[in-house]
């Protein structure tokens, strides 16, 4: 597939979102609303869907109300439970390269789990907790609403664990800062 043709589809995407009405919906990492639900938006034609992270999957579309105009009132601050349940894992065996941020050397590691706290995997190479990384790997249909759909991720390396005796490589967990589709 040449170059031309490639850019030639995303024209098309926009136009029949625009036109049709018609949307093949790429969808954000899912976010949390003002009253705690999580919902995804489509990067494409920015529709909501709420986001059942139980079951990991998109539920019914949200319809938002418009904002309202006039003076906002101060809220008290909602008190938070001190105790949060882990989040909610979706098992992988899936390929990723990853690299401190903005540096030349990629390395190949395998996601072993991905939640809506970010990404547990393992590699040859370990980082410093705190580092900015990036990975380049792709998001799961149950998130992405898309096969095949390749992501860049920025994130925070969260935690590491050396390797063990039976195990070559180290573990390393990373928040999910921000992440974009390549096309």
């Amino acid at each position: 597939m040449g170059r031309s043709l490639r850019f030639a589809i995303m024209p098309q995407k926009i136009m029949d979102v625009l036109m049709l009405g018609r949307c093949s919906h790429e969808f954000s990492w899912p976010r949390r609303a003002e009253d705690g639900d999580y919902y995804q938006v489509c990067l494409l034609c920015a529709v909501e869907y709420k986001y059942d992270w139980a079951s990991m999957k998109r539920t019914e579309r949200v319809e938002r109300a418009k904002p309202e105009t006039g003076i906002r009132r101060s809220h008290a601050r909602e008190k938070r439970p001190s105790w949060v349940p882990r989040a909610r894992r979706l098992k992988l065996d899936i390929a990723l390269r990853y690299r401190v941020n903005k540096t030349s050397t990629w390395y190949e590691g395998i996601i072993e789990n991905i939640s809506q706290s970010g990404v547990l995997f393992s590699g040859p190479q370990p980082l410093p907790v705190n580092a900015l990384v990036e990975m380049v790997f792709e998001m799961p249909e149950e998130i992405s609403g898309q096969k095949n759909s390749n992501v860049v991720c920025q994130g925070r390396v969260m935690r590491t664990r050396d390797a063990s005796k039976d195990q070559e490589h180290v573990v390393l967990a990373a928040s999910i800062v921000d992440y974009k589709f390549i096309h």
